[in-house]
């Protein structure tokens, strides 16, 4: 397992037509781990706390996240009607729209019952959570037997996820690769990357540093590229890198630092901000993203949130115990890049 800063220096190569990939990592060779000691295990007694390795929100995300939640408080208030991918007596999958809130969607569902006596009405339950401005699949129960099993599996990450994230910054030098890093919230309340020695060490306000890691794939630079169908991860395919520091100064060209790119992420843990943060590091937050250094502003115009969403959920079914994979259409700035690719 390699370990180094991220991103990467830039190092784009063409290739003729036919050619395998597009894009390849160049990687230092692998050095071992430190072992972690009981001291960076324990609550430091001296008052010290591990330092995140990703910046702190900008500044000027504070107004944009005021304005963008006042908007969505007042969408989520009108949402009416759930787009439902799929319905049985026991689970319901919506597709959340952006910029809703995601308990808006509990009161929106068609449900037959809810008009009938109080005691025969669904419990509903939110299975899972996405941001505010994250579109995509989300799984309602409507019984508690049925919400403890489904969480529990979302828990133990036996359901299997896949976002698309529109990005800006610098493209990477690869086209498949695994981040393992460490996660939790600053002394200011804001969700960082920690460095993987960091974890299980304790944080300000009594939470401790946890791991997180996330999968990526590039499907498309600037145009080039081929939108394609999720790719079933094996270990062995994908070079994997473990943070423990800051990432590197970026080295990429003024003609290519501000490159459309289009990723799509598998997330091996369920952490509150995973795919964002780990963008962020990779040298291309998610446009839109205000908090986490992402594009506000793009050809002329403000962005109204952040461009990710949750394509696909893979589950065993908690009562039929058949496997069940849900698709999310497109969004509509997924169509408009996927149109221009080539």
């Amino acid at each position: 397992m390699t370990k180094l800063p991220l991103p990467l220096p830039l190092l784009l190569h063409q290739h003729p037509a036919g050619a395998a990939s597009p894009l390849r990592v160049l990687l230092p060779p692998a050095r071992r781990l430190p072992a972690m000691s009981a001291a960076t295990t324990t609550a430091p007694s001296s008052g010290e706390y591990p330092s995140p390795v990703s910046p702190p929100y900008p500044a000027a995300s504070k107004d944009v996240e005021l304005r963008r939640a006042m908007t969505a408080s007042a969408r989520s208030a009108a949402f009416a009607s759930a787009d439902v991918v799929f319905e049985d007596e026991w689970i319901a999958v919506v597709d959340k729209p952006a910029g809703v809130y995601c308990e808006a969607l509990l009161t929106s569902l068609p449900c037959p019952a809810a008009s009938e006596h109080p005691t025969t009405k669904p419990n509903l339950h939110l299975a899972n959570r996405l941001d505010r401005d994250t579109s995509g699949l989300m799984v309602i129960t409507k019984c508690n037997k049925v919400a403890g099993k489904l969480v529990k599996a979302f828990t133990d990450h036996k359901v299997k996820k896949t976002y698309l994230a529109l990005c800006i910054g610098c493209p990477p030098t690869w086209e498949k690769i695994k981040i393992c890093s460490g996660h939790g919230r600053s002394k200011h309340g804001a969700w960082r990357v920690y460095a993987m020695a960091d974890v299980g060490r304790s944080l300000p306000g009594g939470s401790v540093v946890r791991d997180m890691s996330t999968q990526f794939e590039v499907l498309g630079v600037n145009g080039k590229g081929q939108f394609r169908k999720p790719y079933n991860f094996c270990t062995e395919d994908i070079e994997s890198i473990t943070v423990q520091e800051k990432p590197a100064e970026q080295s990429c060209i003024d003609d290519v630092k501000n490159s459309v790119i289009l990723v799509r992420a598998y997330p091996q843990s369920g952490r509150t901000h995973q795919i964002r943060l780990h963008c962020q590091y990779l040298g291309f937050p998610i446009r839109g993203d205000a908090k986490y250094g992402g594009v506000i502003e793009w050809n002329g115009l403000e962005c109204e949130g952040h461009a990710l969403h949750a394509e696909s959920l893979s589950f065993v079914h908690p009562i039929t115990g058949l496997p069940v994979t849900f698709q999310s259409p497109l969004p509509p700035w997924a169509k408009d890049i996927i149109s221009t690719m080539e």
